[in-house]
Parts: structure tokens; sequence; C-alpha cells
């Protein structure tokens, strides 16, 4: 049986992180357009992998969403 060259897999082409491409150096919690990214479509928020930031540009949206969570600007997570 011949062995394969190679892992049959596609390179992943660099995707740019959201915080960068929309020019944002402060994510506030009343900005919801942008937290929505954020957040998948049960309300819950999404990892880094999925979103593409770095751990500490993970930190200011997971905590400016659940500033808004607390003002009844977005929603809790669903069941």
């Amino acid at each position: 049986m011949a062995r394969r060259s190679g892992t049959g897999r596609k390179p992943v082409t660099p995707r740019p992180d959201p915080l960068t491409a929309a020019g944002v150096t402060y994510v506030d919690h009343k900005d919801t357009e942008l937290l929505r990214k954020f957040l998948s479509d049960r309300g819950r928020i999404r990892g880094r992998r999925v979103t593409r930031v770095t751990a500490q540009q993970q930190r200011q949206p997971a905590r400016a969403v659940r500033n808004a969570r607390e003002m009844a600007l977005l929603p809790y997570p669903g069941r």
C-alpha cells in the first residue's frame, strides 16, 4: 500500500481578529454591535480560538459582555 505524502490539510490563512479590524482599542459595554460578534446564537461568549483574539484581548469583551448583561443590554444564555 502506497503512503500519502502530506496530511491533506489546507494551510490555515490567518484571519484578522475583529478588534484590530474594527480599530478598537477599548471595548465598551455599551457597544452592543461589537459585543454581539463575541456571542453565539444562544447568547454564550465565544471562545478565544473561535474569535481569533489573544488571551489579553479576550478578557476585554468577556468583561464587557458580563457588564452589559448586568445592565440588561445583552441577554443571558438560554437553556
